[in-house]
């Protein structure tokens, strides 16, 4: 693969939000001129004007951005080969299709939508693949030219050879020989002047000086076509890379109707943006060594064309969320307090408590921050519980333990001065306590969480909880615990 001078462009089109397998191949197009100190290009395809979506280009943008995807060169920011927005390149794409056919490469059709719906009804009564009949293909110039004076609407489409074979090359499927009899005479320019994207893609992948053109396979088989139209213009053929499909399962893409279809699904379920990427660089493309866990740069240095699959992707989200859970857990401590806050706020609006130490506690017990503001909803009210909360058969716990227990637990709490109050005094002090006591640290541990949260499954333990509530707090919640038991 030519590693000079490198071009990739991202050309998604407008019609709703990112799906991933969008923003894998922007992120791997993104990755591919990164690590050759190339130009990534975003171009917004607006021609298809009927799937057009209202503040769909502004999701392309806040989703590129959220994912440290920026673009050297597009709509907003402008760059030497604009405009980057297809719909405000119209004039230049006919230009171009009435170039090739005075080369012979393309025609004019005149066949109405009433004359192509009979001919596909009369092909599929046949058995046959709806196509183009060819009807227009060889009509007499003159005729052409009254048929366009006479103001006629018509099309251009493209003028593929009738025999021979025409040659590509991906470079992860190697080379790839079509019969020229199986390609159809795509239409280039629509009659309402709209160029399709086959041919508005093509024309601005070379006015834009793209090198390396990553997609989804299912434009292999329009590739010839393409190849076709660079060949009929004498325009170099860029680099292609296309790129297997991400599949629910054996045999079903992933859906919007069956969730974990958007990059945004994911967000809304907690899932860090970080991790989120890592995951879908995996989909389709295993790195050298074991490890799989990687930031956006350390996906540039370790990424290789080699690594990419020829079978299509299996989104697993038990892997997924595993993965997130790492990530999570190798953050810093701000940054994972940064991205836990907003989830703690949604239950927990208390000011007074240890929010360091909530964070500290919370990171390396979750997995989808999502999972927060349930585990953190005791700390503003704490819940009504039975006294069968305190049983633990494990821990050889009951309620009559947990009283004593928690009776022994208050003056060494109380005993420890406000200034000292920290997770470290608090573990020396009850420990003593455990040591002095002879007992397992369950038997003591336990009911202080119990008694602190009234909840069964907690983000830390009793001398955790006790840190993040504070003194008073937490001695007031042990006496209530107490009263309860007795």
């Amino acid at each position: 693969m030519k590693t000079e001078n490198i071009r990739t462009r991202f050309a998604p089109s407008p019609t709703g939000f990112m799906h991933i397998g969008n923003l894998r191949t922007a992120l791997y197009t993104y990755i591919i001129a990164k690590k050759y100190g190339g130009k990534f290009i975003l171009r917004i395809e607006d021609t298809d004007q009927g799937r057009f979506v209202e503040g769909a280009t502004d999701v392309i943008y806040n989703t590129l951005k959220a994912c440290g995807l920026e673009w050297d060169e597009g709509p907003d920011i402008g760059g030497p080969v604009g405009p980057y927005i297809q719909s405000e390149r119209m004039g230049i794409f006919k230009e171009y299709a009435e170039k090739l056919v005075e080369t012979g490469h393309a025609y004019y059709c005149f066949c109405t939508k009433e004359r192509m719906e009979q001919v596909h009804a009369e092909q599929q009564a046949k058995g046959i693949t709806p196509t183009y009949d060819r009807h227009c293909r060889d009509l007499p110039k003159e005729e052409v030219e009254k048929l366009l004076a006479a103001g006629t609407p018509y099309v251009i489409r493209q003028k593929v050879p009738l025999d021979g074979t025409t040659t590509f090359h991906d470079e992860l499927y190697g080379d790839i020989t079509v019969p020229n009899a199986d390609l159809d005479d795509q239409i280039l320019l629509k009659a309402d002047g709209m160029p399709t994207y086959n041919f508005a893609n093509v024309v601005d992948d070379h006015l834009m000086g793209i090198t390396h053109v990553i997609r989804g396979n299912e434009y292999l088989s329009s590739t010839p076509k393409y190849n076709l139209l660079y060949e009929a213009f004498g325009w170099e053929i860029p680099t292609y890379i296309h790129v297997e499909r991400i599949m629910r399962d054996a045999g079903h893409k992933l859906s919007k109707r069956d969730g974990d279809a958007y990059f945004g699904d994911f967000v809304e379920k907690g899932y860090y943006i970080p991790a989120i990427l890592n995951y879908i660089a995996l989909l389709g493309w295993a790195p050298k060594g074991e490890n799989e866990i990687f930031t956006l740069d350390e996906l540039i240095d370790e990424f290789d064309i080699g690594g990419l699959s020829k079978s299509p992707a299996i989104f697993d989200p038990v892997k997924m969320k595993a993965i997130n859970g790492e990530w999570l857990r190798k953050i810093s401590h701000e940054e994972f307090k940064a991205a836990a806050l907003p989830y703690i706020r949604q239950t927990c609006k208390r000011e007074d408590i240890n929010i360091d130490e909530l964070v500290k506690t919370l990171q390396p017990r979750t997995e989808l921050l999502t999972e927060i503001p349930e585990k953190v909803d005791f700390i503003d009210e704490l819940p009504e519980y039975e006294n069968d909360l305190f049983f633990n058969k494990k821990m050889k716990t009951t309620p009559e333990t947990a009283l004593s227990a928690l009776t022994a637990a208050v003056p060494v709490l109380e005993n420890i001065p406000e200034s000292d109050w920290t997770e470290e005094k608090i573990h020396e002090a009850v420990f003593a306590e455990i040591e002095k006591l002879g007992v397992k640290n369950g038997w003591m541990l336990l009911p202080m969480r119990a008694a602190l949260s009234g909840k069964a499954l907690t983000p830390g333990g009793g001398i955790e909880l006790a840190a993040i509530l504070g003194k008073t707090d937490s001695i007031s919640r042990i006496k209530k615990a107490i009263e309860k038991l007795s």
